[in-house]
């Protein structure tokens, strides 16, 4: 159960004022139809946390316990320089397509999410639990519930903004316990 509980609360937290969220408002505000964003959301957000904990999963037998404290202290870390990197909009992908509300917000969310510090976070978490399924399943949760806020945010700009402060904010928590979990990993602390 702590598999399934950390991954949630890590996923949901990496999720706010992403790339991923601001793509989320995009779709939602083009299409006005909330059912098959979330639904879209869900299924591409399975896709890359299975991917992930798949990965976790298959390295955790094969490094020690000190190693996978540390890769999950890397992954924090990653996670917070990610919160303050300001990357490319993604709210224009997919403007073109004619796939459908359901399609493009699986299609979308699936290739802006793959690699990204949530499935980073996803891959080390199950590592330290060894925990392939809750693992999936609480990032998953985690990333659903962190993305109903940006379907309700689609026609909210104030909104958006408040977003940036947040994305910040967790950016150092996360930066923090990266720090703390690596130097606790190092037996520094």
């Amino acid at each position: 159960m702590d598999a399934l509980l950390t991954t949630f609360i890590a996923a949901a937290l990496a999720e706010f004022g992403d790339k991923t969220q601001l793509l989320v408002i995009a779709l939602a505000a083009r299409y006005r139809k909330a059912g098959p964003i979330i639904a879209g959301v869900a299924v591409a957000a399975l896709a890359n946390n299975l991917l992930a904990a798949a990965g976790g999963t298959l390295i955790s037998g094969m490094i020690t316990l000190r190693a996978i404290s540390l890769l999950v202290a890397l992954a924090l870390v990653f996670a917070g320089i990610a919160g303050f990197a300001r990357g490319k909009k993604a709210g224009d992908m997919g403007s073109t397509w004619k796939t459908g509300p359901f399609l493009t917000t699986a299609a979308c969310f699936f290739l802006v999410e793959f690699s990204d510090k949530t499935q980073f976070l996803t891959a080390a978490l199950s590592a330290q639990y060894d925990a392939f399924g809750l693992a999936a399943a609480g990032a998953t949760a985690g990333v659903v519930a962190a993305n109903l806020p940006a379907v309700a945010l689609a026609e909210r700009a104030p909104a958006i903004l408040m977003l940036d402060r947040v994305r910040l904010v967790l950016a150092v928590l996360f930066l923090l316990g990266g720090i703390v979990v690596g130097l606790s990993a190092l037996r520094l602390v």
